[in-house]
């Protein structure tokens, strides 16, 4: 059976990406906001309540995760590229998808944000040059600095992998 945790694998950062890899990152990002809607079209409530594995988030809670770690991730490219090597933080993303609002807001709400969060981030990506990719930043979980490139390997990830959290769950429940 495989790992529904990771339906299109964990994220493997092989080092610093070329050009065409980091473009095709940053495609993934722009395209969130519409292959989300997309994939949480015509679901009703009990659809949206339904967890993507046994022990996970519901599609609801994903969709409404997915605004709240894009606001952290915009905010933190932002800071890698104006300050030296700044210090990132980190929240706890399992307590913020139990608040009210991520188990029962209408997810038109975060739909809407991503729309134009991503708008904004995408605009600031495709201005970057090959400096501002190697731009480092320091996150507490990790051992060392990081650098952009791998952020923005790493959010392209996110936008796939959480997609395919209800995508997949939607194909294994005939939705």
């Amino acid at each position: 059976m495989p790992d529904l945790r990771y339906p299109i694998g964990p994220f493997d950062y092989k080092g610093p990406a070329t050009p065409a890899q980091r473009q095709a990152c940053i495609e993934d990002i722009a395209a969130l906001p519409g292959r989300l809607r997309e994939s949480v079209a015509g679901l009703n409530a009990k659809q949206l309540d339904t967890p993507y594995r046994p022990g996970g988030w519901t599609v609801r809670q994903v969709v409404h995760h997915l605004a709240d770690s894009h606001i952290n991730s915009y905010v933190r490219f932002r800071l890698a590229i104006t300050e030296d090597e700044p210090t990132i933080k980190p929240y706890q993303e399992h307590l913020w998808a139990e608040l009210p609002d991520a188990r029962t807001a209408d997810n038109t709400i975060s739909l809407s944000l991503l729309e134009h969060l991503h708008e904004r981030w995408v605009r600031l990506l495709r201005t970057f040059q090959p400096a501002d990719f190697a731009r480092r930043f320091r996150h507490p979980e990790h051992d060392g600095p990081l650098d952009v490139d791998w952020l923005v390997q790493m959010y392209g990830w996110h936008c796939r992998h959480h997609v395919a959290h209800i995508t997949e769950l939607g194909r294994r429940e005939s939705w």
